[in-house]
């Protein structure tokens, strides 16, 4: 892989180092809630609630959060997101703590839920923000190997994250784990603070937020191979996500521990960042709509796999494969995005994104909790598989677009 877009520009190699501190921190918690409120409620369903807490303010939020990302300077709001983050790991740690001996578990699950919902109030400004910032840093011929880089930077820490929480949760208290997290998002804000303000290229005087919203939603639906690329991840991630019952599959079908639940959790990103890695060495050649459909459709077939298996072994196995799939899929939105939205409008357009991508995984958390606890954990991932396939082939009849999006 060529590294020289790395070491030539110092901002953007900044910017890689804070994404992947701070996504180490973060992928580091619905490790630790998971297995902790698991082992505090043995409730299926109060997983699935954990992904809804934060996706309602994610979603509530996420288009006027975009026009915020569009008219305010990104570097300012991306450092008083990560103070906000400080302060969300340190309340994580007290009420896992035994300061907070005194409380139920009743009321620990209900606080618990309510700092989550604060992760999604911050998580619609951060994410656009990181997302919209990298073309400001860049030059226009360097985007598409710079969405690869940093699609690849967050997937290192998407398996870093998962591994470092399942290991600490194995041998020290879940309090102290939150505490590092705080310290990660310290490092992640000095880091990030080395990166210059950037110009605002947004009028925020044109026109009012409402209008604004609109704007990034009609550009969104005029492309309809961006479109449907968001739509058919959206549903394969809704369906078919396995993630929200990990501690459930660890603990109860495949009677192993945390740091087996941590392994797991990072399956899938590392199928991802194996996936990204080729691609950005051997990058997709004509008919990349084809490709993205077929490994949706290899992405859910694993799904299914994993949900038969009863050994550690192909459990991981069909999860890192079904991260491979990802992985083309991540590599071809990415791509997208970064060549067919304008500057001034990448803050809007990335927030509708995470309407389509991000908050499913929320969503896709909740419908396994609800669904697991319907029909059981095992046929509530088959069903979610054979949905995904289902999703796959209405998109292979529906969007002649997708299918003949070439780049």
């Amino acid at each position: 892989m060529n590294i020289r877009l790395q070491v030539i520009n110092k901002e953007f190699t900044y910017l890689l180092i804070s994404r992947i501190v701070f996504t180490s921190g973060m992928k580091m918690v619905p490790v630790l809630l998971g297995w902790y409120l698991y082992e505090l409620t043995g409730s299926k369903l109060a997983l699935g609630i954990l992904g809804l807490s934060e996706v309602i303010p994610a979603v509530l939020l996420a288009l006027p959060a975009g026009v915020r990302v569009d008219s305010s300077p990104k570097k300012a709001l991306i450092l008083k997101c990560l103070l906000a983050y400080i302060g969300i790991a340190l309340a994580f740690a007290a009420v896992t703590s035994e300061l907070s001996g005194a409380l139920s578990s009743t009321h620990k699950t209900f606080i618990i839920y309510g700092i989550v919902g604060l992760t999604g109030l911050v998580r619609a400004y951060i994410s656009p923000s990181f997302s919209a910032i990298i073309a400001q840093i860049v030059q226009p011929d360097e985007l598409v190997k710079a969405a690869s880089l940093n699609s690849m930077s967050w997937l290192i820490a998407a398996v870093m994250g998962p591994l470092l929480a399942g290991f600490m949760v194995g041998f020290w208290q879940v309090s102290f784990s939150f505490i590092l997290i705080s310290f990660l998002m310290i490092i992640t804000f000095f880091i990030f603070s080395q990166i210059g303000e950037k110009q605002i290229s947004y009028d925020k005087g044109k026109s009012r937020t409402w209008e604004s919203v609109k704007e990034g939603v009609d550009f969104v639906w005029k492309q309809k191979a961006l479109l449907g690329a968001m739509g058919l991840d959206m549903f394969a991630v809704l369906f078919g996500g396995a993630i929200a019952l990990l501690p459930v599959f660890a603990k109860d079908i495949l009677q192993l521990g945390p740091q087996a639940f941590g392994l797991l959790m990072s399956a899938t990103y590392l199928g991802n960042f194996i996936a990204i890695f080729f691609l950005t060495k051997y990058p997709l050649i004509n008919r990349q709509g084809y490709k993205l459909i077929y490994s949706v459709a290899g992405f859910g077939i694993c799904i299914i796999i994993f949900a038969l298996s009863e050994v550690f072994w192909l459990s991981f196995l069909a999860l890192l494969v079904s991260g491979l799939f990802d992985g083309v899929s991540v590599i071809i939105r990415g791509t997208i995005f970064q060549l067919l939205v304008p500057d001034h409008m990448r803050g809007r357009v990335s927030s509708v994104s995470s309407l389509f991508v991000n908050s499913s995984n929320e969503l896709g958390q909740f419908e396994s909790g609800v669904a697991a606890s319907l029909l059981g954990t095992v046929p509530s991932v088959i069903f979610g598989g054979c949905m995904t396939l289902l999703v796959t082939a209405i998109a292979w009849i529906k969007t002649p677009a997708l299918k003949k999006l070439e780049y």
